[in-house]
C-alpha cells in the first residue's frame, strides 16, 4: 500500500493527473471515500492527464460519464445510487470495466460483485478541511502504482 498526502483540492486533482501518466487501457480504478472526500476531485486529475478536454462532473444521477476526447477513454463511474450489480448489468454498463478505457468506480461497495478481481483500490479520506490521505491498494494481480 502506498499513502500520500494533499493539501489542497488542486493537489488532489495533480495526484489523478499523475495517476493517469501511469495507467493503460483496461485498467479499473476503484474511488472510496464519504462523501466529499475527495474522489470526483480526484476523477478529474485523472481525466486531465488523460487529456480529457470536457467538463467532468460527477455521475451521480447518470451512473456512467463516458469522455472520449483524451488519449484513451475515460469511464466514470458512480454506484452510489444502484441497489444492486443487476442494475449495472440491465444497463449493459459492465462492458466498460477492463474495457479499451480507463474505468473509474466511485462507490464500488454499492456492487461488489461486479468489480473485477484486478483494480487498484484508491481510498481518500478527509484528515482536515483541505488535506486528504490517499492511499492505493493494488488487488489480484494489479501492477503496483505509487503515487508521489
Amino acid at each position: 500500500m502506498n499513502t500520500v498526502i494533499t493539501n489542497s483540492a488542486a493537489e488532489t486533482r495533480e495526484l489523478g493527473k499523475r495517476l493517469a501518466e501511469k495507467l493503460k487501457a483496461g485498467d479499473v480504478i476503484l474511488l472510496e471515500g464519504d462523501l466529499g472526500a475527495g474522489k470526483s476531485e480526484f476523477a478529474r486529475g485523472v481525466a486531465k492527464g488523460l487529456g480529457v478536454t470536457e467538463t467532468v462532473t460527477s455521475p451521480s444521477f447518470t451512473i456512467l460519464n463516458v469522455y472520449e476526447s483524451g488519449k484513451l477513454p475515460l469511464y466514470h463511474f458512480d454506484w452510489y445510487r444502484l441497489e444492486s450489480s443487476e442494475e449495472l448489468y440491465e444497463l449493459g454498463m459492465d462492458e466498460y470495466l477492463g474495457g479499451n478505457g480507463i474505468a473509474l468506480v466511485e462507490w464500488p461497495a454499492q456492487c461488489p460483485d461486479a468489480v473485477p478481481e484486478e483494480c487498484l483500490r484508491i481510498r481518500i479520506t478527509a484528515t482536515g478541511e483541505n488535506s486528504r490521505q490517499i492511499e492505493t491498494e493494488p488487488c489480484g494481480g494489479f501492477r503496483m502504482i505509487t503515487l508521489e
